[in-house]
């Protein structure tokens, strides 16, 4: 019998399948597509099915296993993961406190989260398109359906996000369940009439690939880089599930069912060339295809509801560090604190990716641009680790440069690959990213000077206690509360209250809301009460960047 521990895992597994593999589950309707009948797809040969299926095979042992589920998944920030975490936890090591390595860390953290945003608008629509595009297989006459559904679904999708998921996100993991489980008997199926297809294995084919196919093969790297994307996904979405139950999940459910359904794609691929239009597709029998169809789509918004979630989660946090403007952020639970709603974020999203979906016509052209954006996320990571890894766990030289190099020799060639895309689409995302840096460095600038133009004519507290003392005002019966910003400074507000009114409160507080660069402040360690004396308190309320700050609980 199960012990309540093992049941709480398992149960939390569940759950991570419907939020965390979402997009590296959806990844087999076009990756494999991409690789032989894309843009810079390469011909159909029994030598080049057997060297992608092994870059395939060992692209999701070295980068999504190893790196992510084994390494990068133990760099937490007090439980969170995700890039703006990372940053926060590089930011204050002493490497990273010089002005030049601070300020390049801090570049590589906003751009990183930029490109989620990207993200956010790019995976609704490819996972959702390629998903859709089955109609064309089906019945070849709906072929001029695909973009008009595919666009009803995605602007479904977002009217819906501010009802929140709470009463159907308890299907996510048992639909994401049934998904792998479909594609991996798919596969299975395939693979049994072509046993041949489990050389791959071998990382001999994928040697032998290269050696036929240098300057091709390159170029088909960009597509293999597909079926690694949800790395990041599983990373950011650490704080939700502990990687306890995101490695339990992964090893039982995902990386098995997934391999089945690639070397199954390859095997039929061995077996029927002409299958290379939509492999995935073909894998199914006829009267299956409009069940797949329903599946599949089911399984591509769930997807994309994580990435969308994610980017109302890393708006909060940018809120929380600066980065942003104090957007209107809506809880969309009781129960769940995590599980939010912002307006501004949702309504950009969609017409961005309605603009893709319209922009690209094809999930095989966004497809491109999608590994720009993610290829370029990794690589980000992978730099920022390092810097985590030397000052944080107080790794030795040659050790960090070891394991980051060994990352770098994976992720520098997908980067590279995918650079290759650019002038076909892959400079979308990067254009999107921009826009979104230089918004969020902008408007933190913008306060950083503004903060100091402040603290310039800010009237110390010391000043003010004694001119009060020489010159007592007139006290009114109540309590004011000012916000302020420094500890030995006097809020504006007080001094042109002061000024104007020549009156004071009877109890004045001074109320300061800082932001820490951790995700979470335990409540008994949040506020911090100080007479100062006069009637004057000083009040101290302490967050993390994934706290929601509550004044109203502070002052009661």
């Amino acid at each position: 019998m199960a012990s309540p521990r093992g049941r709480y895992l398992a149960t939390l597994a569940l759950a991570a399948l419907g939020v965390v593999y979402g997009d590296i589950g959806t990844s087999p309707l076009y990756a494999i597509r991409e690789s032989f009948y894309g843009t810079h797809g390469i011909a159909v040969s029994p030598g080049n099915v057997l060297g992608v299926l092994s870059l395939v095979f060992w692209s999701l042992i070295l980068v999504v296993t190893i790196k992510y589920h084994v390494v990068i998944i133990r760099a937490d920030n007090k439980g969170e993961g995700g890039v703006l975490a990372l940053m926060a936890l590089v930011n204050g090591t002493r490497l990273a406190r010089g002005l030049s390595p601070r300020r390049l860390m801090i570049v590589l953290g906003i751009f990183g989260s930029a490109l989620l945003y990207a993200d956010g608008a790019l995976t609704p629509a490819v996972t959702v398109m390629s998903a859709v595009e089955g109609l064309e297989i089906a019945t070849p006459a709906l072929a001029t359906w695909v973009i008009p559904v595919t666009l009803m679904i995605l602007v479904g999708l977002f009217l819906l996000q501010s009802r929140g998921t709470a009463r159907i996100g308890a299907l996510f993991g048992p639909v994401m369940l049934a998904w792998f489980a479909t594609i991996g008997v798919l596969g299975l199926s395939e693979i049994v009439r072509q046993p041949g297809v489990l050389a791959a294995v071998s990382p001999y084919h994928a040697v032998l690939f290269f050696g036929e196919n240098l300057r091709r093969g390159f170029v088909v790297l960009g597509a293999v880089f597909l079926v690694v994307t949800g790395g990041e996904a599983l990373y950011a979405d650490l704080g939700h599930f502990g990687h306890r139950a995101i490695q339990i999940a992964w090893f039982s459910i995902p990386l098995p069912c997934l391999l089945l359904n690639y070397f199954g794609q390859g095997a039929l691929l061995l077996r029927t060339p002409a299958a290379a239009e939509n492999p995935f597709y073909h894998l199914a029998p006829h009267w299956a295809l409009y069940p797949l169809i329903v599946l599949a789509t089911a399984a591509s918004v769930i997807a994309s509801q994580a990435v969308i979630s994610g980017a109302f989660s890393l708006t909060r946090q940018a809120v929380q560090l600066g980065y942003s403007p104090r957007l209107n952020i809506e809880h969309t639970s009781s129960r769940e604190i995590g599980q939010i709603y912002v307006p501004s974020v949702n309504w950009g999203l969609m017409l961005l990716t309605c603009m893709l979906v319209l922009g690209f016509q094809t999930s095989s052209n966004i497809a491109g641009a999608y590994g720009v954006a993610l290829s370029t996320l990794m690589l980000i990571t992978t730099l920022m680790f390092y810097v985590m890894s030397r000052e944080v766990w107080r790794w030795s030289i040659p050790r960090a440069a070891l394991v980051v190099g060994l990352f770098l020799l994976m992720d520098v060639p997908f980067f590279a690959a995918n650079m290759l895309k650019i002038r076909y689409g892959g400079w979308v995302p990067l254009v999107i990213a921009a826009a979104v840096y230089a918004l969020m460095s902008t408007w933190k600038r913008g306060r950083e000077v503004l903060a100091k133009r402040m603290l310039e004519k800010t009237v110390p507290l010391k000043m003010l206690l004694a001119d009060l003392a020489a010159e007592p005002p007139v006290r009114v019966p109540g309590t004011a509360v000012f916000m302020y910003g420094t500890a030995d400074g006097t809020p504006p507000a007080l001094v042109h209250n002061l000024a104007h009114n020549k009156v004071l409160h009877e109890r004045i507080v001074f109320l300061n809301v800082v932001t820490l660069d951790i995700p979470h402040v335990p409540p008994a360690e949040r506020v911090t009460v100080k007479r100062i004396g006069k009637g004057f308190h000083s009040v101290v309320a302490r967050y993390g960047f994934m706290d929601d700050p509550h004044i109203e609980d502070v002052l009661a």
